[in-house]
């Protein structure tokens, strides 16, 4: 009897379990579950080290590998690889899309034999029913049924679920089908409290994300190191692969610029990026072996040739000392000669003229550089450049000319574009004598400029207007540059010394005690010190100061301590 009554108990046990286990489970699985699946995998992600970080269920939705899932285990990752029901390892390719505040995201799996699940093409309604499916490697997990409790649009066109299901924990991502075995939405959340409600997202949502010009920088996709795909649209991409080369660490960015070439094989810009990237690691060779892979593949071979002699100009230029034998400036020369044999566009020969500039024929250039002023690049610039030639070679009064019309590109009133122009203006007037010009000029620029002017424009303004005996004028912006930058010993030498020329001994003699002050290791200040204090009668201790200006190394002082010594 006794045993009997523990077959009962036991029995009852079983029943009991079964029979709550059928209410959060749900009833048999559809028929469409084994089929469905089929194509929900476990996605695992890893930090710099390797080490396992995060993970979340999601689903294929194409072939060849395409999937969504939830975004958070992305946050801080390096890689990631999928775990399809067959328990096969798959690798993650690159994110397609992604948006942290709906915690979804859509990549690309690196497979060919993904089992996709068809996406919904219309919302689910309320009270409807969804079932959620679960990983399970290897076999066909039960699905777990749900009614929908409430739906709140978002963006118009996009769900927000509420369900009445108890989802369970670690089922995030889990995909949420309709009767039809179509996949609804994307399980955001497990049961929270008592009333056994979650809630999920609108796959078609997730669908829809894809990459832009500007989803590098998007705060998003900043929190991840997982490769990111380019965009579909070449113009697109190409926005894409200038905003990467700021927003990228180097090791994501070698992949971009990979991905980016396999993408877009005849597009010159991937080689050139990847081609500067490699110089900047002084791999030469690899950077010509691109720009010659340019040449080859591009569509406009002229781009391509255009290019390559940039390169080897900026490398030129700027790594001088770095020598890599097959690129020289007259190898760049070459190189942009043959873009404008292919298509003679006049950027293609200013940089030929720029090249000329830097292998010192300063004629030659000048000569291009006239021949582009009568071209669609006539401009500031132009002239600008034209004028340095003739500086190099020495010759003033072309050199000004040729500043005088690269200022005239711009009508009075001047705007704010014309400041570089007028500002090289003036100081060639200065360096040429033509001391009162000049100021007229360094007016112009600093009624231009306002407040972005500063101490060492007042300084070069001041040596203008002394030379131009504009004293007052002098004074005034020698003292300005002294106000705005009070622990520069050269102003406050300045300062003095225009005292003491305007007889102005005490404001000369207070300004060099506070150069003394300043920097007593300044020959300067002793100098303007001793002289104004002997100019004032006090010649014992102004012969001190001539002293030590001596002693510290000024020429000048020998002379002043023999005229006040006497």
């Amino acid at each position: 009897m006794k045993m009997f009554r523990e077959v009962i108990q036991r029995a009852t046990l079983v029943f009991v379990a079964t029979a709550m286990w059928t209410a959060t489970a749900g009833a048999q699985n559809p028929a469409w579950a084994k089929r469905a699946a089929a194509s929900v995998f476990t996605l695992k992600t890893f930090d710099d080290s390797g080490t396992l970080l995060a993970s979340s269920t999601g689903c294929f939705v194409s072939a060849d590998g395409e999937a969504i899932s939830s975004f958070a285990p992305f946050r801080g990752a390096r890689a990631a690889v999928v775990i399809d029901a067959q328990g096969k390892e798959c690798p993650f390719d690159c994110l397609l899309g992604a948006n942290d505040t709906y915690d979804v995201a859509r990549f690309k799996v690196a497979t060919r034999k993904a089992v996709p699940v068809t996406v919904a093409a219309s919302p689910a309604s309320e009270s409807a029913t969804m079932w959620m499916l679960p990983y399970a490697a290897k076999r066909v997990a039960q699905s777990r049924q749900g009614t929908v409790a409430r739906v709140e649009n978002f963006m118009e066109q996009y769900s927000y679920y509420t369900l009445s299901l108890d989802a369970g924990s670690g089922n995030v991502g889990c995909p949420l089908l309709n009767e039809r075995g179509e996949v609804v939405a994307l399980m955001q959340d497990a049961a929270s409290g008592a009333d056994g409600k979650s809630n999920a997202i609108d796959v078609r949502y997730a669908a829809a994300l894809s990459m832009t010009a500007l989803s590098i920088n998007d705060a998003t996709f900043r929190q991840t190191a997982v490769d990111k795909a380019v965009p579909a649209n070449i113009n697109d991409a190409l926005l894409a692969l200038y905003v990467a080369s700021s927003a990228m660490d180097s090791m994501q960015y070698v992949r971009y610029l990979d991905r980016f070439v396999a993408q877009y094989p005849t597009a010159t810009d991937g080689y050139a990026y990847r081609a500067r990237h490699k110089m900047s690691q002084a791999d030469f060779a690899g950077a010509d072996a691109d720009m010659r892979q340019a040449v080859k593949m591009a569509e406009k071979t002229d781009d391509a040739h255009y290019q390559y002699a940039s390169i080897i100009y900026q490398k030129e230029l700027y790594q001088p000392e770095q020598r890599y034998e097959p690129w020289t400036l007259q190898r760049a020369y070459d190189e942009a000669a043959e873009a404008y044999r292919i298509n003679p566009m006049p950027v293609y020969r200013q940089l030929q003229a720029q090249v000329l500039f830097a292998q010192q024929k300063y004629e030659d250039a000048f000569t291009v550089y006239q021949e582009l002023s009568g071209t669609t690049l006539r401009s500031a610039d132009i002239f600008y450049a034209a004028s340095q030639c003739q500086a190099r070679l020495g010759n003033s009064e072309l050199q000004l000319a040729q500043l005088d019309s690269a200022v005239a590109m711009f009508g009075k009133p001047y705007v704010r574009a014309a400041a570089p122009y007028i500002m090289a203006r003036a100081q060639a007037l200065h360096d040429a004598g033509r001391y009162r010009a000049a100021v007229v000029d360094y007016n112009d620029y600093a009624r231009l400029m306002g407040s972005r002017v500063a101490a060492p424009f007042y300084y070069l303004r001041e040596q203008a207007e002394v030379g131009g005996h504009l004293y007052q004028q002098a004074l005034d912006d020698i003292r300005r540059a002294v106000d705005m930058a009070p622990e520069e010993p050269m102003y406050l030498a300045e300062q003095a010394a225009l005292e003491t020329r305007l007889s102005l001994y005490d404001e000369a003699n207070a300004t060099a005690a506070r150069l003394v002050q300043l920097a007593p290791e300044v020959s300067d200040g002793h100098l303007f010190l001793g002289l104004s204090l002997c100019l004032k009668g006090q010649k014992k201790d102004g012969l001190q100061h001539l002293l030590k200006a001596k002693e510290l190394g000024h020429e000048q002082a020998q002379q002043l301590i023999d005229k006040y010594a006497q």
